[in-house]
């Protein structure tokens, strides 16, 4: 029997979880709301909260999972990419719980680990696949060949498409996180209202900076004319931005599928738990024949179970670091 604890600290949510054998038998998730009067996430006051949330998520984590702490074999972390400040505290605990227990340490990448979430339940892809991995920070179709065996094949040149909504719900005054409440609107809105560019951009790569400048000028110029304008027309607005920020998300992947000829198709990441996202990708998958996997939603956001889950495998391949790791805010696929 292997137990691996995941710790989770990459941005702005504390978590830890606990996997037994390749299954996830525990998932504690702390959320920071502090951030919500500022808009975004303020980097000093995450690693702040980080430190006041962790003892307590693991040890929720240990009680749900009905073990002991002595029982745990090995403690994997996200090392990066992230917020350094809120990776340290997640770093740091890791390596004092290792050290303490004497157990191996087990480096993650986080955005590795959002594509492995998709091991955590049934039906689980075979290799190789595609996965989309759409979030705040990251945009990036994965060729995935294997546990640890996956090659970027297209990327975004500039802004992620999480950060286009994120930004557009800041040009709608909506309150942080934006986001969820894009979907939420768009859902009652009419997609075909507002027409918004799609970048044309070579290759398997994405470009959101030029669709988010032009949401702010239609804005501008249409408040200029009608003060009203955003509460008179919020929802088909959040409907049209929407549509156009999956199309152009969905548009690579269908490239992407025809040059790679491989059609198991996974999502990944924040972004992934957009219902128009999640709709548009079924609905593409039955037209083509795809097979389609979609995580839960609690596994799409930022989650211990996913770093556990990669853990476990490198757990088994003995893959384990020193001491001497240091996170990184940037690091390498």
């Amino acid at each position: 029997m292997s137990i691996v604890l995941g710790i989770e600290s990459s941005c702005d949510e504390t978590s830890a979880s606990i996997c037994i054998d390749g299954k996830i038998v525990s998932n504690i998730i702390a959320n920071q709301t502090i951030h919500e009067q500022y808009g975004g996430v303020v980097p000093e006051l995450a690693s702040r909260v980080h430190q006041q949330n962790i003892v307590p998520a693991v040890a929720q984590a240990i009680s749900a999972a009905k073990i002991n702490k002595k029982d745990i074999d090995a403690v994997a972390f996200t090392r990066g990419p992230g917020l350094l400040g809120s990776l340290l505290v997640g770093t740091s605990f890791s390596k004092a719980f290792a050290l303490a227990s004497n157990i191996p340490l087990i480096e993650v990448n986080h955005m590795q680990a959002h594509i492995l979430a998709h091991f955590i339940d049934d039906p689980k892809p075979q290799f190789p696949f595609l996965c989309l991995t759409v979030s705040g920070g990251h945009t990036q179709i994965v060729l995935v060949k294997d546990y640890f065996e996956m090659e970027i094949v297209g990327e975004t040149l500039d802004d992620a498409a999480g950060e286009a909504f994120d930004k557009t719900a800041k040009i709608l005054n909506l309150p942080y996180p934006g986001g969820p409440l894009i979907d939420k609107y768009a859902k009652l809105g009419n997609a075909e209202r507002f027409k918004f560019p799609e970048p044309q951009i070579a290759n398997l790569n994405f470009s959101f900076s030029g669709l988010k400048t032009a949401i702010l000028y239609f804005v501008r110029d249409n408040v200029a004319k009608n003060p009203d304008f955003l509460t008179e027309n919020l929802e088909d607005i959040c409907a049209s931005v929407q549509q156009r920020i999956v199309s152009i998300l969905l548009n690579k992947l269908q490239k992407a599928v025809i040059q790679y000829q491989v059609t198991g198709i996974a999502i990944a990441g924040g972004v992934s738990a957009n219902s128009g996202l999640r709709n548009s990708l079924l609905a593409l998958g039955e037209k083509n024949n795809w097979d389609v996997f979609i995580p839960k939603f609690e596994y799409c956001t930022d989650n211990a179970a996913m770093i556990a889950m990669a853990g476990y495998y490198k757990y088994l391949k003995q893959d384990f670091v020193g001491q001497d790791v240091a996170p990184l805010a940037r690091m390498p696929f």
